[in-house]
């Protein structure tokens, strides 16, 4: 067996490979600017979206967020693994892919034989569901529910019998074999050294990830066990966190995807397929994630939230409602829909039908109109404390949402409910006021305007940290002149903690170029982070990047500084005056001196 492909080879690959070329033979692009652009071929659009940049060598769809280098292209285009890929790439210039002399670890091949293993466990409970003696129960089952075959097959549902050791003594036929099913979690093996199998005297639901592979299980239950649904365990191939029950089915049911409906149970999923409506998916059991939407956001450009009108419902909305902000970028909607007490999707499309459940979809609350109305509940807005409240709650919230045109209008929203302007309203979550524009050149065709800088979009915390990545994708050389940055280490979030690894592979390898980077990130939420960041060259300055790297660096390294003089400052300050003493006064007024300077050197 071949070995690793040694990553010095990857990115000697990637520094010949031109992306131009690559993506030209499949996709046919047209020169606009000093970029190329096409319509995007991972969704359909009547104009085009879909960048090619040659300098940096990674494309990106400001339509659907698709994004990479010129591997990640080929082996989203063509559906290649990773090295099928880099054999393709390397014959198109010429090269012969070498392999490392180790052959991949006992860990490598093990993960690659559960897929075809966790298909012949779904393709035994099928059989189950056709042969069993006891398969009436189940199929009783289903078609209580409103299911017939054909919606059965749809989804690959299938039946586990009562026993502890039916799938156990069908696949797990050696000690090989048995541990892999234990590394699937379709075996356990209790205390006592008992293995047996997971799911005895269910209904079966395969889970497909977004490739259509087989990757874990739910189980609905039968008789009267416990729990009533069950799920695989977390395992090397499968986590519940960032898969979506039957999204693999809706991209296969719909070649146009608009809109996902996000629901909450296996068989809400299934019942709504079964009256035409095919287009739902389910988180497993965790809350709708970050990672789950941007899954969403690639696939079509709307999602809406389907819950339970009751308190569980709606908490689960709010925490669906905080994740889908950061992921608001223009073009995106979200929308929030509140089935009566006592329904769900499954009940409420059997007894009133399909067109009245699309009616609902369609009527949805808009994510603005929930946000407000959520926080606005018990609040007198005619106030000014309730109207205070209310800035105080939303302000942080909107901060969160992606620099654009939706965010601008959220704001210009919640200064209306309020009675503040917008610019104040951004201040509260320290968003400057945008810069005043420029005036016009006096010959434009001599002179190319000059384009906005990153200092004048929001300089908040996380945008100060993603500013200083954004920068380090342009010019990665830079990463190099940055001396002390273990300040940044006590800051918090997944944004600073990408920065770190940025900084730190950059100094390791500082050969690296954008491509390459991507490429080290590639396939991960780290990964699609970096591509919408290093498609924002609109954000770039024409001149003057290192230095404004070096100031954001050094604003952040700051940060924690600024925190601590706020509490100290504000913990203070919430004293009665007469309670102060001198002392405290004093360190009031150092505070305040010391705060005022460090505003002035980030205003330089």
């Amino acid at each position: 067996m071949a070995g690793r492909i040694p990553q010095s080879f990857i990115d000697d690959l990637l520094d010949r490979a031109d992306i131009v070329e690559v993506v030209d033979r499949r996709v046919k692009l047209k020169k606009t600017g000093k970029n190329y652009s096409a319509r995007c071929p991972f969704h359909d659009e009547k104009t085009p979206s879909f960048s090619v940049n040659p300098d940096k060598q990674f494309y990106y769809c400001f339509g659907c967020g698709a994004g990479g280098n010129a591997l990640g292209f080929l082996m989203d285009y063509e559906n290649l693994d990773f090295p099928r890929a880099v054999e393709t790439l390397a014959d198109s210039v010429g090269l012969q892919v070498p392999h490392e002399e180790t052959a991949p670890s006992q860990a490598q091949r093990g993960q690659r034989e559960l897929y075809p293993l966790l298909e012949e466990v779904a393709a035994f409970y099928q059989q189950q569901l056709r042969q069993h003696p006891q398969k009436s129960e189940a199929v009783d089952y289903l078609k209580g529910r409103g299911l017939n075959g054909a919606i059965a097959k749809r989804y690959d549902m299938g039946f586990a019998p009562p026993g502890w050791h039916n799938l156990l003594s069908k696949l797990g036929t050696d000690e090989t074999r048995k541990s892999q099913l234990l590394k699937t979690g379709m075996l356990v093996t209790n205390e006592a050294g008992r293995t047996y199998d997971r799911f005895r005297h269910r209904v079966v639901f395969p889970i497909r990830d977004q490739r259509g592979r087989v990757i874990a299980f739910g189980g609905r239950v039968l008789g009267d066990d416990k729990p009533k649904y069950l799920n695989s365990p977390e395992t090397e191939i499968f986590h519940k966190g960032r898969e979506l029950y039957g999204l693999y089915q809706a991209r296969q049911a719909n070649r146009q995807l608009q809109r996902i409906i996000v629901v909450e149970g296996y068989m809400d999923v299934i019942a709504l397929a079964q009256h035409g409506i095919s287009n739902a998916a389910a988180t497993l059991g965790t809350a709708t994630s970050q990672i789950h939407l941007d899954k969403i956001y690639r696939l079509c450009p709307e999602v809406v939230f389907c819950f339970d009108g009751d308190d569980a419902g709606r908490k689960a909305a709010t925490r669906a409602l905080e994740n889908a902000l950061s992921c608001m970028q223009d073009g995106r909607q979200a929308r929030f829909l509140f089935l009566p007490e006592g329904e769900d999707p499954d009940t409420l499309v059997r007894s009133q039908g399909a067109e009245k459940f699309k009616q609902l979809v369609e009527n949805a609350t808009p994510l603005e109109q929930f946000l407000f109305d959520s926080l606005g509940q018990g609040l007198d807005l005619d106030s000014m404390d309730g109207r205070a409240r209310l800035s105080k709650l939303a302000a942080p919230l909107l901060a969160k949402i992606p620099v654009g045109v939706y965010k601008q209008l959220m704001f210009k929203a919640l200064a209306q409910r309020t009675g503040l302007d917008a610019e104040a309203l951004q201040e509260l979550v320290g968003i400057p006021p945008p810069a005043p524009p420029e005036p016009p050149q006096r010959v434009p065709t001599a002179k190319p305007r000059r384009r906005t800088a990153l200092a004048s979009s929001p300089t908040g915390f996380g945008n100060l940290t993603q500013s200083a990545t954004a920068l380090l994708l342009h010019r990665p050389d830079i990463a190099g002149r940055v001396g002390d940055f273990n300040a940044l280490r006590e800051l918090e979030g997944d944004d600073i903690a990408l920065l770190i690894e940025l900084l730190e592979l950059l100094q390791r390898r500082p050969e690296s170029n954008t491509a390459m980077i991507l490429g080290h990130w590639y396939g991960t939420p780290a990964g699609e982070r970096l591509n919408q960041l290093a498609s924002q060259e609109r954000l770039i300055p024409a001149e003057g990047i290192e230095k404004q790297f070096h100031d954001t660096i050094e604003l952040l390294m700051q940060h924690p500084k600024r925190q601590n003089l706020d509490a100290r400052v504000d913990k203070l300050k919430d004293k009665n005056y007469a309670e102060i003493s001198e002392l405290e006064k004093l360190e009031i007024i150092q505070g305040l001196q010391e705060k005022q300077r460090l505003d002035q050197e980030r205003g330089k």
